[in-house]
């Protein structure tokens, strides 16, 4: 079967300091109040995204997977993931921060949850000028000490606190504590996994139960890695028309392009998916002979087979993603 971009149908989900401006900014149509993410890509059961463009219309991943095997995702990706389909695809409008939270490693997610581990990569869009976000601790402290702090109420007094600006990209691999502050916007990739462990979240109640969200205090203990990291920001170019790596991981990695012009991708060596997130701007891809538009906000998967594709734009900004 011949293969092309496809694009996904978006799965919504509302979150207790959810905003607007997934749809103000990002013109994306829902008509809920509080929506905080937009999966643009999902396989994860129960929010799986739909094909919307092509003869695959209607589609699950998991049912392109299913069906094609290793000519979707590769070969390689295919005999690791066991036919899965490792990643999910985020856009998030944080209104109100975020709880303080840890993720389990693939080890813990298996054993406790039958789900893959939870790492993942943080690009900030535009956001409120003030926006902060937490990523680590800002002293030494140890298991002890940090409970100690989790008893006394004063958690967020040794937690690293981070003004962040468009643009800025960071790493959170499991075991990392970690929030996301009042007024951010991001992109977020990460393993395909819908598994966090609730550590702190200001004694709010949710506006449909009415209870306090549930806490996950002994899970996050096991969880956490409590060494102390000198920076948390990731440093890359924004060398125009050309590959700046953004991260490289075991569990993805990820680069930023900016187009200008014309722009050729070749992706005949390499044995993954593709994945871009458009993260400013608009422009088109060309993919024999078609061309796909590619907007803000919006993203386009490659399946393996896709060996080259031309972007072109007067000015784009990307995330390419792959395995």
């Amino acid at each position: 079967m011949k293969f092309y971009p496809l694009k996904f149908k978006p799965v919504f989900h509302y979150r207790i300091w959810g905003g607007e401006r997934l749809k103000t900014h990002f013109r994306k149509d829902y008509e809920e109040e509080s929506i905080g993410e937009t999966w643009e890509i999902s396989a994860v059961p129960g929010s799986e995204t739909l094909v919307e463009n092509g003869v695959y219309t209607g589609k699950t991943i998991y049912e392109l997977v299913t069906e094609y095997k290793e000519d979707f995702i590769g070969k390689s990706v295919y005999q690791k993931y066991k036919g899965e389909f490792p990643l999910l695809i985020k856009f998030i409008d944080a209104k109100k921060p975020l709880s303080i939270q840890v993720h389990p490693n693939d080890q813990l997610a298996k054993e406790r949850h039958n789900s893959f581990g939870k790492n993942e990569m943080w690009y900030i869009m535009p956001s409120f000028e003030d926006a902060t976000i937490t990523v680590g601790f800002n002293q030494e402290i140890d298991k002890e000490s940090y409970q100690e702090h989790l008893k006394n109420n004063t958690l967020t007094e040794v937690l690293n606190e981070i003004k962040v600006s468009e643009g800025d990209a960071f790493y959170i691999p499991t075991g990392r504590i970690h929030a996301i502050g009042k007024g951010v916007v991001l992109a977020e990739i990460q393993q395909s996994s819908d598994v966090t462990y609730r550590i702190y979240d200001y004694d709010r109640k949710d506006a449909v139960t009415g209870k306090k969200r549930e806490l996950h205090t002994d899970h996050a203990l096991d969880a956490i890695d409590f060494e102390l990291q000198d920076s948390y920001h990731t440093d890359y170019d924004r060398k125009i028309n050309q590959t700046n790596e953004l991260i490289n991981t075991p569990f993805f990695n990820s680069n930023f392009l900016q187009v200008q012009g014309e722009l050729n991708r070749d992706y005949s060596q390499l044995d993954s998916f593709v994945i871009y997130m458009c993260v400013k701007g608009n422009g088109t891809l060309i993919n024999d002979g078609t061309s796909y538009k590619l907007g803000f906000g919006e993203c386009l998967l490659l399946p393996a087979g896709l060996a080259e594709v031309q972007l072109e734009a007067t000015h784009m900004e990307l995330l390419e993603i792959y395995m």
